[in-house]
């Protein structure tokens, strides 16, 4: 039996340890053996009962995950026991469809990921199926190479779905894990960079600064306005509120970009006019691919990019609410649990 962290009602606090039988894998499978996984945000709303996605209940939480391939499938070619693995999130996806067929499998309309459409990586044993396995050096970390989802979430907002020059000026809006990550990755591309938050994210904040980035309590109209008087270049909108995109429009320069990965259930409360008015090039960012996965994973490996300042702790598994907690309350950027 395997102790795994379920969410198990859509109902604030519906998350529990229970014991699981170890999965069955297919023959285009592995079992892999979780060495650390990764609290997201999206675990914390489902936890809190906030989220805005659906969920089959009773799922395992936890999409972040590395570890070692403890079973090969019949049919699995490339790979061994005792494999150093990261895992991608498309659990479940329709090879025949048009999104999939250009590897685009991440905008698959049916597409189910880890811990929320099939059971996560919070125990010690998941199904994984092997074609969404990236090997890992031996001199990457597991507790950092389970932060790779996240780090190829930051990648495709400010990569692939925005237009960074070096010399740009670039605001981030929110500083959680995805918002951090986001800044590294503007300063990766040569922009300043100007990480925006509340009071309350002061804390947070203030790691922005061991990446070389600007922490901003309040309004960054300033900064943004700092060299012409125009508007920063882009925009990044980390936020998990829908209102934030007002301010990514105020701030943003004509002929400026915004790249929205943030997620916010509310509805818009507010005229897009002057998103017209300046000519401003809005793009929503989800998830990411196989080309990405393989770009972080050299990043990470090559200390380019160092998650090391973002992770508050590392916690067993039967500890699980007190990691949550931490970030909940913004005690820390990133939990890890360790299943094993």
């Amino acid at each position: 039996m395997n102790a795994a962290v379920v969410n198990f009602a859509p109902t604030r606090g519906a998350v529990e340890l229970r014991d699981l039988p170890t999965p069955e894998i297919g023959p285009d499978d592995v079992l892999l053996e979780v060495a650390n996984v990764g609290v997201c945000g999206s675990d914390l709303h489902q936890w809190t009962a906030d989220h805005s996605w659906p969920v089959n209940y009773p799922v395992v939480l936890g999409h972040e995950f590395a570890g070692r391939i403890a079973q090969l499938g019949t049919d699995v070619q490339g790979w061994k026991v005792g494999d150093r693995v990261a895992s991608e999130t498309a659990a479940v996806i329709d090879t025949t469809n048009p999104m999939s067929r250009r590897g685009l499998y991440n905008l698959d309309p049916t597409r189910k990921g880890f811990g929320y459409g099939v059971h996560g990586a919070m125990t010690r044993f998941v199904r994984v199926p092997s074609r969404i396995l990236h090997a890992l050096p031996d001199s990457l970390p597991f507790e950092h190479a389970c932060l790779t989802e996240p780090c190829c979430v930051a990648y495709n907002a400010v990569v692939k779905n925005a237009r960074i020059e070096p010399g740009d000026r670039v605001v981030v809006l929110g500083p959680g894990t995805i918002g951090i990550l986001c800044a590294a990755m503007a300063r990766l591309c040569g922009a300043e960079v100007a990480l925006v938050g509340l009071e309350a994210d002061r804390r947070r904040l203030e790691i922005a600064r061991e990446y070389g980035c600007e922490p901003i309590i309040g309004s960054a109209t300033d900064w943004a306005k700092a060299r012409d008087g125009l508007g920063a270049d882009g925009v990044i909108d980390a936020a998990g509120v829908s209102a934030t995109l007002k301010v990514a429009i105020d701030l943003v320069r004509p002929a400026g970009w915004i790249s929205k990965v943030g997620w916010g259930r509310d509805p818009l409360g507010f005229s897009l006019d002057p998103l017209v008015q300046k000519n401003v090039t809005l793009q929503g960012s989800f998830s990411h691919n196989w080309p990405t996965w393989e770009r972080v994973i050299a990043l990470l490996a090559s200390r380019q990019l160092n998650v090391a300042p973002i992770i508050g702790g590392v916690w067993p598994i039967a500890r699980w609410q007190e990691a949550f907690e931490k970030m909940h309350h913004g005690e820390v950027v990133k939990s890890v649990l360790s299943p094993v």
